[in-house]
């Protein structure tokens, strides 16, 4: 596992206790489980298809354009 031994796990964890402490240790490994978990999801879901609908130019504006422009 990365070239690491069991000596320099064990100064690693020593050293993740000392600056987080030991409570919210808990709190940590369950953030970095629920990533971990999200980023699958998001990998194996096909992409979201965009509904949302486009501004469209209503027609009575048109018309009056239409129309304008051929009374001038």
């Amino acid at each position: 596992m990365f070239g690491l031994g069991m000596q320099e796990l064990i100064i690693i964890l020593v050293i993740v206790i000392v600056l987080f402490g030991a409570k919210r240790l808990p709190e940590l490994a369950g953030g970095i489980g629920k990533a971990i978990k999200n980023f699958k999801k998001s990998m194996s879901e096909p992409d979201e298809i965009d509904v949302t609908p486009k501004k469209q130019v209503p027609e009575e504006k048109e018309e009056k354009k239409e129309k304008t422009g051929q009374e001038k």
